[in-house]
């Protein structure tokens, strides 16, 4: 039986590559009960994608297409990365901890999973828009999980978790916590907070890469709140231009 919880969770496609993957993807959400999938860079599926979407196509003439990653995950209130790459600026956790993470979340709280391109992975801008990234343990550095490969185990660990709790798991917090913002309400947030820091003086052309990209990861492990919102827009609003 279909958790509801699955139907909390996006599993999103970047710019894939490999129409085979996407319809071994699609296989994957229905072993696992999962039916929401969000693609990025790419429309419309080729016959080979169906071909491969055994009892599963039903995923596919359902999927939903973006232009890019902001538009992808713009509703979505908290949204966990896959990369297989060591990432300098972005702090990395395992995939037992984003699923540890994920059934913790307050109830009715919208959930994406973002999987990058089978060749070269998510950007730097792409993660830009992720709360959380995690890695998939594996034996050696190369080669990397196949996209389908890596959505399967991803989505299996999951299922396990939620069905093993029988019901709690999305259950066992109070409504009255506060669910974060849409992601793209938190990233609007934070970018008035890095415009004052520009303004001040503190992010400048030799550290803007490193600095913007630390603050994404920053406030994307937050999670923001309407509360946290409220209170950081006042805070950043008393801080002077230039100190």
């Amino acid at each position: 039986m279909k958790s509801p919880a699955a139907n909390l969770i996006h599993i999103i496609l970047v710019r894939p590559e490999n129409m085979a993957n996407v319809g071994a993807v699609a296989r994957a959400m229905k072993n696992t009960g999962f039916e929401k999938l969000r693609v990025v860079g790419l429309s419309p599926f080729s016959p080979e994608a169906f071909r491969l979407a055994v009892h599963a196509e039903e995923i596919l003439k359902k999927a939903t297409f973006y232009p890019d990653v902001a538009k992808a995950v713009g509703d979505l209130q908290v949204v966990f990365a896959s990369t297989a790459k060591r990432r300098k600026n972005f702090t990395l956790i395992s995939l037992e901890e984003a699923i540890k993470k994920i059934v913790k979340l307050p109830p009715g709280v919208k959930i994406g999973l973002l999987f990058g391109p089978e060749r070269t992975g998510l950007e730097s801008h792409d993660l830009e828009w992720a709360n959380h990234c995690f890695v998939i343990p594996q034996a050696s550095r190369q080669p990397s999980y196949n996209l389908a490969g890596a959505v399967l185990l991803t989505l299996f660990l999951l299922f396990k978790e939620i069905r093993s709790a029988e019901g709690l798991s999305f259950l066992s917090f109070s409504s009255s916590e506060e669910a974060p913002l849409p992601v793209a309400q938190q990233k609007e947030c934070l970018r008035l907070i890095m415009e004052k820091l520009r303004a001040s003086g503190f992010i400048h052309l030799t550290n803007k890469k490193h600095v913007e990209e630390r603050l994404h990861d920053l406030f994307g492990r937050l999670q923001l709140t309407e509360k946290d919102r409220k209170l950081l827009l006042a805070l950043f609003s008393e801080i002077p231009y230039h100190f």
